[in-house]
């Protein structure tokens, strides 16, 4: 095993896992390691303190001649559960063919660690890099970064730079240089039907009483017609068509509809009318229900009207959708659809807006000929269906777009047991930084 992927190992074995306050000690000495490793690389290097977990900032000494790149990453990761359906310890990363198995393999420390490693190398080789680098690792992007916004504007001349990267996103297929420009946004809610005092016997009042999980039921099917549009008023209004490049570079990709397929395993696809599978996953808003309820739920039967039922609903965005006024629209609309008979709660959620770029400006083009040494093939332009609401953040906060240059393949298991990461892109992502940074500096 090469020295690098010795310390990788080292650096995955650290259970930094923010969503579990146990673990709080662990994801501190994961951010210490990370100090250490970029003090040993020769950068300026600071652990900031936040009201929860650490943000680590390192960089090499500033030239006012030479652009400033900031990467960002997150050390923090998902939790392991399901335990038992790892084939592998979660913290204990395990070498397969040319794959790693580890938490965080691929999310994120796989991908920001090789661009650590790319800096590390070009230090040797040159004692210098051809641009100013900032590295901002968080600990807290798998509990949204509560902590992120708050920071990047009171260190907001410090994290002054031109252009910031980003691996934290997806590749096509193995082999295939994928460049996102842009990220869906997002905006959720949960609602709640409020019907009788107390549960009731079905068989003595049911037929005149309304029933809350019918209800409910009836309020999540209004949400779409027969073609899967859906049918809150005013939710396309500020809907960016897509351009016809982009289609067409979609359509150029591998089928998009057969890949949807296999990685899901489903039967069958069901999405809007008019777009292919790519289309609707990447450049179309949705309305999704991640969770719905109400009644008996154990064993057997328990002939009862519930006297309540809810359902979450979460809605992807696209630009120039604005999540409050989506959540508005939302809101209005289940008001409306929910009979008199009944009382209905409407609890607005967390939401971010979506982020594109232009990936033909001038750092658009220079990552993908960086993509393109990397991989030795023609970048593909896409955008992705998730949300990282940061990446808006940064635009917002420090006025910079991100360049989305992910290593993630389709397979890798990212938030699911038995993540891993390939051995061939953890050494592709070296390479990537290392043209990435020569390209912006020309």
């Amino acid at each position: 095993m090469t020295p690098q992927l010795t310390e990788f190992f080292h650096f995955l074995r650290f259970p930094s896992i923010s969503t579990d306050r146990r673990h709080r000690d662990d994801v501190r000495d994961c951010a210490n390691f990370l100090i250490q490793k970029f003090t040993g690389m020769g950068l300026q290097t600071e652990l900031h303190e936040t009201p929860g977990n650490p943000v680590v900032v390192a960089k090499n000494a500033p030239k006012p001649d030479r652009p400033t790149v900031l990467i960002y990453g997150h050390y923090d990761v998902q939790p392991v559960d399901p335990v038992d359906e790892w084939d592998t310890p979660p913290f204990e990363p395990t070498l397969k063919g040319d794959k790693i198995f580890c938490r965080g393999a691929t999310d994120n420390k796989g991908q920001h660690f090789s661009h650590m490693l790319g800096v590390e190398e070009t230090l040797e080789e040159h004692g210098d890099l051809p641009v100013n680098v900032i590295f901002l690792l968080e600990g807290e992007e798998e509990i949204g970064s509560p902590n992120l916004a708050p920071f990047l504007e009171q260190h907001r001349e410090a994290l002054k730079c031109d252009i910031c990267a980003v691996s934290d996103t997806g590749m096509i297929g193995p082999g295939i240089p994928t460049m996102t420009y842009g990220l869906r946004g997002i905006a959720c809610l949960e609602f709640k039907i409020h019907g009788p005092s107390l549960d009731l016997h079905s068989g003595v009042y049911g037929g005149a009483v309304p029933n809350p999980a019918t209800i409910a039921a009836r309020l999540v099917a209004s949400l779409h017609n027969d073609s899967e549009v859906i049918q809150i008023p005013g939710f396309y209004d500020d809907v960016v068509p897509l351009e016809q490049w982009e289609r067409d570079m979609w359509a150029s990709l591998p089928d998009g509809d057969a890949a949807t397929m296999d990685e899901t395993g489903v039967a069958g696809l069901l999405g809007e009318t008019g777009f292919t599978a790519l289309e609707q996953r990447w450049g179309r808003p949705t309305a999704e229900v991640n969770g719905i309820g109400g009644g008996y739920q154990g064993e057997g039967s328990k002939t009862v009207i519930a006297r309540e039922a809810m359902s979450k609903l979460s809605f992807r965005l696209v630009p120039d959708q604005a999540p409050e006024k989506i959540l508005e629209h939302a809101r209005q609309f289940l008001t409306a659809q929910c009979p008199d008979s009944c009382r209905i709660d409407v609890e607005l959620g967390h939401f971010g807006p979506a982020y594109v770029m232009d990936p033909h400006s001038k750092y658009g083009k220079a990552a993908q000929r960086a993509l393109e040494t990397a991989f030795s093939g023609e970048p593909r332009l896409i955008r992705e269906g998730g949300s990282i609401p940061i990446i808006q953040s940064i635009k917002d906060i420090l006025g910079v777009d991100t360049l989305l240059l992910g290593l993630a393949l389709p397979d890798c298991q990212i938030h699911a047991p038995n993540e891993s990461f390939t051995v061939t892109n953890f050494e592709a992502g070296i390479r990537l930084n290392r043209a990435l940074l020569e390209e912006l500096a020309g």
